[in-house]
């Protein structure tokens, strides 16, 4: 009797053996099966980077390559890290916007900052165009979260007019005039590399080059040109007064309704646009008026930076204020981006975290 019930646990654990003994052999070759797998990836990024496949695009291979860098990011959980998109990892809870067709997109001004120092500016300190009016920035107002208190963001509506899937050709937005105090202060900001930062849907805006394989937030006030350079005995300052924005999309009617931004860029321009036979008022928005014409702001056409036509940061002709027309265009692009993978390219690319912890301590200090 005391055999029989020695012998009935241990008929016990080799029945329990024999049952686990295929799960576990089927456990170690799917991990053999996965390693596999994880091998001939990395030997594929691998090539795509020794071809030059870029980063920071917006192709569907530049995006593979970004989500296969930035694979242990998108990790979630302690003990087992499950596989997660980066707007999960760094904003849990958001949710996409959709736009509809023609539906109004507000584009938000933040600081004008610089890695050369740590004073920020507000973007309305800047010899701009005007603000809009307080009916308008009621219809677009925009709560502010912990992190944008923190950073020390105070967002103002900007000037420009965007509206879902209306690309636009140049488009004059107002005449400013600038000289005395202000030019001499413009100069200083260009030569301390001041940047301004705009949003769209919550993405900041990138200046992007697939060609250097490079993505860096905010776009400069303006360049230097080293007197080294040019022959001449000063160093010459130019500002940026046309903006190309770039803004990609994501439309899928199966899956939701109108569309979601995947991204948003800028290319600046630097171009002298003759105002000289043109009566303007000062600060006024040009862009739903017809009594103004410029010949080299059309509908039809794109400035592009021309060293001929680079608009000087110096007093007119007659020792008078010089004559800034700024102006901007929009082309709307679709992308094969999901919503969830958009932010990989800030990480990517490379971000002014230095100036953001700047900003940081600043806020602190002033609360």
């Amino acid at each position: 009797m005391t055999a029989t019930l020695i012998r009935l646990p241990l008929l016990a654990a080799l029945f329990l053996l024999v049952l686990t003994a295929p799960s576990t052999s089927a456990g170690r070759a799917e991990r053999k099966q996965k390693k596999i797998e994880e091998r001939e990836k990395a030997i594929k990024m691998a090539n795509m980077k020794a071809a030059g496949q870029d980063v920071v695009g917006m192709t569907k291979e530049a995006a593979e390559l970004r989500s296969y860098e930035l694979r242990n990011k998108k990790k979630k959980g302690l003990l087992k890290r499950r596989e997660a998109s980066l707007a999960q990892v760094l904003f849990p809870g958001a949710s996409p916007e959709e736009y509809g067709q023609g539906e109004a997109v507000p584009a938000f001004a933040e600081l004008v900052e610089s890695k050369k120092t740590q004073l920020p500016f507000e973007f309305y300190d800047l010899p701009t165009c005007p603000e809009p009016s307080d009916k308008i920035k009621k219809r677009f107002r925009r709560r502010k979260n912990l992190g944008s208190r923190l950073m020390g963001h105070d967002l103002k509506l900007s000037p420009y007019n965007i509206a879902t899937k209306q690309s636009k050709g140049c488009t004059p937005l107002c005449m400013v005039e600038i000289g005395g105090k202000k030019l001499r202060w413009m100069r200083k900001l260009v030569d301390r590399q001041y940047r301004i930062h705009l949003t769209l849907d919550q993405l900041p805006v990138l200046m992007r080059s697939k060609e250097l394989n490079y993505a860096v937030r905010g776009y400069p006030i303006g360049f230097k040109a080293l007197a080294s350079s040019t022959g001449l005995q000063d160093d010459q300052y130019f500002m940026y007064n046309h903006f190309k924005f770039t803004i990609t999309y994501r439309e899928d009617p199966g899956e939701f309704e109108g569309i979601r931004i995947t991204g948003f860029d800028v290319h600046p321009v630097s171009i002298a646009h003759k105002v000289d036979n043109v009566k303007v008022e000062e600060g006024k928005i040009l862009e739903n008026s017809s009594s103004s014409s410029f010949p080299t702001c059309t509908r039809d056409s794109s400035p592009v930076n021309e060293p001929d036509t680079y608009l000087a940061l110096r007093s007119g002709a007659s020792g008078g204020d010089m004559k800034v027309l700024y102006s901007y265009e929009v082309d709307w692009v679709e992308s094969d981006i999901p919503w969830a993978d958009r932010w990989d390219v800030y990480l990517v690319g490379s971000p002014d975290d230095e100036i953001h912890y700047f900003a940081i301590v600043n806020s602190l200090m002033i609360v």
